[in-house]
Protein backbone atom coordinates (compact mmCIF):
# COMPACT_ATOMS: atom_id res chain seq x y z
CA UNK A 1 0.00 0.00 0.00
CA UNK A 2 0.91 3.41 -0.75
CA UNK A 3 1.40 6.26 1.76
CA UNK A 4 -1.56 8.15 0.96
CA UNK A 5 -3.46 4.32 1.19
CA UNK A 6 -1.91 4.06 5.17
CA UNK A 7 -2.82 7.63 5.58
CA UNK A 8 -6.92 6.89 5.01
CA UNK A 9 -6.65 3.85 6.46
CA UNK A 10 -5.67 5.12 9.24
CA UNK A 11 -8.07 7.66 9.40
CA UNK A 12 -10.97 5.19 9.18
CA UNK A 13 -9.18 2.74 11.33
CA UNK A 14 -8.64 5.59 13.72
CA UNK A 15 -11.78 6.88 13.79
CA UNK A 16 -13.50 3.65 14.43
CA UNK A 17 -11.91 2.96 17.16
CA UNK A 18 -12.43 6.71 18.98
CA UNK A 19 -15.93 5.55 18.20
CA UNK A 20 -16.05 2.12 20.17
CA UNK A 21 -13.97 3.49 23.03
CA UNK A 22 -14.94 6.91 23.53
CA UNK A 23 -12.74 9.39 25.74
CA UNK A 24 -10.19 12.27 26.38
CA UNK A 25 -7.92 11.66 23.38
CA UNK A 26 -6.06 14.54 22.50
CA UNK A 27 -4.90 15.19 18.98
CA UNK A 28 -7.85 15.84 16.73
CA UNK A 29 -7.74 14.37 13.77
CA UNK A 30 -3.63 14.17 13.15
CA UNK A 31 -3.80 12.22 16.56
CA UNK A 32 -6.94 9.94 15.34
CA UNK A 33 -4.83 9.46 11.61
CA UNK A 34 -1.74 8.76 13.48
CA UNK A 35 -3.61 6.01 16.44
CA UNK A 36 -5.05 4.35 13.31
CA UNK A 37 -1.37 3.94 11.26
CA UNK A 38 0.22 2.95 14.33
CA UNK A 39 -2.69 0.59 15.49
CA UNK A 40 -2.48 -0.49 12.40
CA UNK A 41 0.65 -1.77 12.53
CA UNK A 42 0.59 -2.81 16.36
CA UNK A 43 -2.95 -5.15 14.83
CA UNK A 44 -0.54 -6.14 11.70
CA UNK A 45 1.70 -7.26 14.23
CA UNK A 46 0.08 -9.14 17.17
CA UNK A 47 -1.92 -10.58 14.13
CA UNK A 48 0.85 -12.36 11.91
CA UNK A 49 2.44 -13.37 15.84
CA UNK A 50 -1.05 -15.42 16.75
CA UNK A 51 -3.02 -16.17 14.21
CA UNK A 52 -1.15 -15.28 10.96
CA UNK A 53 -3.19 -12.43 9.80
CA UNK A 54 -2.15 -9.23 9.17
CA UNK A 55 -2.64 -5.34 7.49
CA UNK A 56 -2.00 -6.90 3.84
CA UNK A 57 -3.86 -4.98 2.02
CA UNK A 58 -7.09 -2.83 1.81
CA UNK A 59 -9.94 -5.51 2.67
CA UNK A 60 -11.93 -5.89 5.49
CA UNK A 61 -10.12 -8.49 7.58
CA UNK A 62 -7.12 -6.08 7.78
CA UNK A 63 -9.37 -3.74 8.58
CA UNK A 64 -10.80 -4.91 11.26
CA UNK A 65 -6.98 -6.22 12.26
CA UNK A 66 -6.06 -2.38 12.42
CA UNK A 67 -8.94 -1.22 14.21
CA UNK A 68 -8.21 -4.01 17.17
CA UNK A 69 -5.02 -2.33 17.40
CA UNK A 70 -5.74 0.87 17.34
CA UNK A 71 -8.20 0.18 20.12
CA UNK A 72 -5.78 -1.77 22.10
CA UNK A 73 -3.01 1.45 21.71
CA UNK A 74 -5.99 3.72 22.92
CA UNK A 75 -6.11 1.68 25.95
CA UNK A 76 -3.02 1.13 26.56
CA UNK A 77 -2.66 5.19 26.10
CA UNK A 78 -5.24 5.68 28.68
CA UNK A 79 -3.54 3.32 31.03
CA UNK A 80 -0.18 5.29 30.99
CA UNK A 81 -1.74 8.63 31.13
CA UNK A 82 -4.40 7.71 34.01
CA UNK A 83 -1.37 6.56 35.94
CA UNK A 84 0.16 9.82 35.97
Amino acid sequence: MGILSWILFGLLAGALAKFLSPGPDPGGWIGTIITGILGAFLGGWIGSMLFGVGVDGFNISSFLVAVGGAVLLLFLYRMVVARR
